[in-house]
């Protein structure tokens, strides 16, 4: 068995980019969100939402606490876990199968979000790896 001691460095190169990835997503949308929160919030409306605007801030503010877990490494299965909710919510909520009779590329954007999905939960079992990982306080080496 390969424990995470004994692995290759590039799994180490992998999972730090890994986390660079699932942070960067977050990062454009969330400054997508912060650039035009109206935008945003008459998205949410369209999809059928209440309160559109308090929930575009509620979801930008998630996304900056996801940012910041998968970027430290502190919470961080915690995080992709929530992470993987609010990427499926997302999915269904605004891609889900009443959106694809109107454009096939809905769909697309319903299976990408299955992808996104997967590695999340991936990243969730496997954790944030040795280096460059906040652990509840201390920072991994």
């Amino acid at each position: 068995m390969t424990t995470e001691a004994n692995r290759p460095g590039w799994t180490t190169v992998a999972i730090l980019a890994a986390r660079l990835i699932f942070a960067l997503v977050f990062i454009m949308a969330v400054s997508f969100k912060l650039m035009d929160i109206n935008s945003t919030a008459k998205y949410i409306a369209a999809a059928g939402f209440p309160l559109p605007t308090l929930l575009a801030w509620l979801a930008a503010l998630l996304e900056l606490a996801l940012i910041a877990c998968l970027l430290t490494g502190a919470y961080f299965s915690e995080a992709a876990l929530v992470a993987a909710a609010y990427v499926l919510f997302l999915g269904f909520a605004f891609h889900g199968p009443s959106h694809w009779a109107a454009s096939q590329a809905e769909f697309g954007f319903f299976v990408d979000h299955f992808t996104f999905l997967a590695g999340l939960l991936f990243a969730a079992v496997h954790g944030p790896g040795r280096v460059l990982a906040m652990r509840r306080g201390w920072i991994a080496r």
